[in-house]
């Protein structure tokens, strides 16, 4: 979470961060840091949306796009939090500005233009992701065989 913010705010680059743990291999930590590196994303808007596609990818999913931009003929649909456009699914984190009428009207436009569109959105909340991480998993990974790909669980 604290690397995406580092790359977002453009004070550091994955280069210089590879570079940084390389050179320290050996030394205590430097292979946690590397994997770190490989894991982040400067697309990522919030520490949550972070974890959210941290702990996917460490779940054996591939890796999705941050804020995939979805449009039809020109016109901007939808920016998802994390994406797979190939398979046309995506995951929007849900956090507590959804208690706003006017968000929440607009949200659910958005969805409905997504769904017209052939998109699959799964949506996660906080306490989903503390209580049943593992049933959202499934339920990414059912929606990515849905569509074609084949997921592998890890051992």
């Amino acid at each position: 979470m604290i690397i995406d913010a580092l790359l977002a705010r453009r004070v550091t680059d994955l280069p210089a961060l590879r570079g940084y743990a390389v050179a320290r291999a050996g030394r205590r930590g430097w292979r946690a840091m590397l994997r770190a590196v490989d894991l982040a994303d400067a697309g990522a808007e919030s520490p949550q949306e972070s974890r959210t596609r941290v702990r996917l990818v460490l779940a054996g999913l591939p890796r999705p796009r941050t804020q995939w931009i979805v449009s039809d003929r020109g016109r901007f649909v939808a920016r998802l939090d994390l994406a797979w456009p190939d398979y046309r699914v995506a995951v929007e984190y849900d956090g507590l500005w959804h208690d706003n009428p006017e968000q929440f009207h607009s949200d659910r436009r958005r969805l409905n233009q997504l769904v017209g569109g052939d998109w699959i959105i799964l949506h996660v909340t906080a306490k989903r992701l503390r209580e049943d991480f593992d049933g959202f998993v499934a339920e990414v990974r059912a929606a990515l065989r849905s569509r074609g790909h084949v997921t592998r669980v890890p051992r």
